[in-house]
């Protein structure tokens, strides 16, 4: 099998997939996209002979605009376009959760500092605020008052680009001081683990400890519920304990995986090659 890896940079994660890779003698096509152009009707000369495309852009519009053109051209892409558009837009995992019938946080989207003022005041404080855009926890801020709200809508207003004028309000979902991270193939999961910090933001990425997390029927359930949702693939599934039971606030599809790695007993890297093989027909491989 011959796999392209879609990268702009080689991180810890890309790592541990490329040496799984060359364990079982595959044969591997590093696809640094920032050196390539891809054209509307013919692919780059790079792709020739790759059966499958694995996205690991860091960038999103990149991740974008390139699993789109795999597809254009006939080449296998995890994840496809399609799933990567909805989950890269939280207002469009949020719409597809819901969609859904996935339990997810009760969200407004507003354009205006004045709609986005009274969505604020109708959910209460403290309420979140997120860009529609981004990961790691960045630019996201827990309202704590009216004056915070309008000290950094009024920010927001002023940053140049269109996303940031684009409010995604949200309700403050009390949990216990972590969230649940579960890395899974079209809805199995391949191991979870409970991210937990004194801060409200529960990132890994933030400096969140980790430890391992046994996912229970509900969540096996909902992290199913939600990878149908947004069309399966390689996933991270983020979940929220609530009194309710739990709630799933995101779906990403470029997800990290080496914390996770550190900490439970499964060969992550291992389970996500077995699934990638899986994605070629046989007949269709070309093996080193």
């Amino acid at each position: 099998m011959n796999v392209g890896i879609l990268y702009s940079r080689i991180r810890r994660d890309e790592k541990l997939l490329l040496n799984e890779l060359r364990e079982r003698d595959h044969e591997i096509t590093k696809i640094d996209v920032r050196k390539h152009q891809f054209n509307v009707h013919n692919p780059p000369e790079i792709f020739e002979g790759v059966d499958v495309v694995l996205d690991r852009c860091l960038s999103t519009s990149r991740s974008l605009y390139v699993t789109r053109f795999c597809e254009a051209y006939g080449i296998p892409v995890v994840n496809g376009p399609d799933t990567a558009e909805t989950c890269a837009d939280k207002v469009k995992n949020s719409l597809a959760l819901a969609s859904a019938g996935v339990p997810t946080p009760d969200t407004d989207v507003a354009f205006t500092t004045e709609a986005a003022l009274e969505s604020i005041e109708n959910f209460g404080y403290p309420c979140v605020l997120k860009p529609v855009m981004g990961s790691w926890g960045r630019l996201m801020a827990k309202l704590e008052s009216r004056s915070a709200a309008e000290a950094i809508l009024e920010h927001k207003e002023t940053l140049g680009h269109y996303e940031h004028k684009v409010f995604y309000i949200q309700e403050f979902v009390a949990k216990p001081d972590r969230d649940i991270r579960v890395v899974a193939v079209d809805g199995e999961p391949i191991a979870a683990m409970a991210r937990a910090s004194e801060h409200w933001l529960t990132n890994a990425a933030k400096g969140a400890t980790t430890e391992v997390f046994e996912p229970d029927a509900e969540a096996l359930d909902l992290v199913e519920r939600a990878s149908d949702a947004v069309g399966g693939g390689l996933l991270g599934i983020d979940l929220m304990e609530t009194e309710e039971g739990y709630t799933v606030h995101e779906v990403n599809h470029t997800v990290e995986f080496k914390a996770l790695n550190e900490v439970v007993d499964v060969d992550v890297p291992a389970r996500v090659v077995d699934w990638l093989e899986a994605q070629v027909p046989a007949e269709t491989e070309v093996t080193a």
